[in-house]
Formats: C-alpha cells, sequence, structure tokens
C-alpha cells in the first residue's frame, strides 16, 4: 500500500469575507472533495483541517474550514495542498488512487512481455488514458478500459494488459 495522506486539492482563493476557500479539486469529481469531515494540512496527516461544510460550485469547491473566520484568514491558506486519509475512503472494486497506480509495472496478458512503468494517468473525460514509458524513455498512451486493462495487482506493483494493435507496434 502507498501513503496513508494523498493530495486532494489545492487552495486557490478565499471566497467571500466569512473566511470560506475555494479549493481546485485533484480528485475525480467535486462531489467526491465534499464528502470529507477531515483533510490535513500536510502528508502526515499532523495538521487537521475540520470541514464544516463543502459545495461543489462551478469548477472548485468551496470549503468553510474550523477556526478560518475572515478573508484575511483563508487568504493565508492560497497555495495550500489539502490531504485526505485513505483510510477515509472505501473504494469501490475495480477503483484506485492514481497514486497507487503510477510506478505499476505494465505487462501483456498473454506473453508477459513488458512494456514500462505507468508515469501518468491523464483524464480525458471519457475514460482515463495510462501513460507507459519505456526503457529508453519513449511514452505510450493505453487506453484505461475493459478491453484493454485485464488486471491491476497493486501488492505486487503489475498490471497485465492486452494493448490495442499499434499501441505498440509502431510500424504497423
Amino acid at each position: 500500500m502507498g501513503k496513508k495522506f494523498l493530495e486532494i486539492g489545492k487552495i486557490v482563493a478565499p471566497h467571500g469575507l466569512r473566511g470560506e476557500v475555494r479549493v481546485g479539486p485533484w480528485c475525480d469529481n467535486g462531489d467526491f472533495l465534499c464528502g470529507f469531515k477531515e483533510l490535513y494540512f500536510d502528508e502526515n496527516g499532523e495538521k487537521k483541517a475540520e470541514i464544516l461544510s463543502a459545495k461543489v460550485h462551478k469548477n472548485v469547491v468551496r470549503i468553510r474550514i474550523a477556526g478560518v473566520d475572515s478573508v484575511e484568514q483563508a487568504e493565508l491558506l492560497r497555495g495550500k495542498i489539502l490531504f485526505m486519509s485513505r483510510d477515509d475512503v472505501d473504494l469501490p472494486e475495480g477503483r484506485f488512487f492514481i497514486q497507487d497506480v503510477l510506478g505499476l509495472e505494465v505487462c501483456d496478458a498473454d506473453t508477459n512481455a513488458c512494456y514500462g512503468k505507468v508515469t501518468d494517468v491523464l483524464k480525458t473525460g471519457a475514460n482515463d488514458v495510462y501513460q507507459i514509458t519505456d526503457s529508453r524513455g519513449k511514452d505510450y498512451l493505453v487506453p484505461a478500459i475493459e478491453d484493454v486493462i485485464c488486471s491491476i495487482d497493486i501488492e505486487n506493483k503489475i498490471m497485465k494488459i492486452r494493448p490495442l494493435k499499434g499501441i505498440f507496434d509502431d510500424e504497423d
């Protein structure tokens, strides 16, 4: 298992005069971010932020944090990263934190040929796309769809795939 505390968003600005902050979510959607009663200002979980209220507003989440009662206090939080505890989330079967997918070795489900490692996860709207980087530093894009991704084993750090024709065989 990876880190216990994961980045979930960044405070981008104060909102209003009573200490609310606007947070740019770094998760699937703002509604996910709204589900937390506690977030953290550090990756060790030592500096808690008690969430009094949270609601999606356009492309950000407006959050009210206990003890932040003025625009001046909210301004001091601008640029801060918020973290969540993975213990506060029960992911559905087949869903993973991006942090856990990064670095996985990607191998062919049929031949066991290794293509490289996951170096980025791109959010495209329809489905995620995994960027796979081989040992020479060449990048490939693999759609994170059921037809391609056969299995993901976080504990053993391996992803098995059946790549679509043309992804890794450039000549075709």
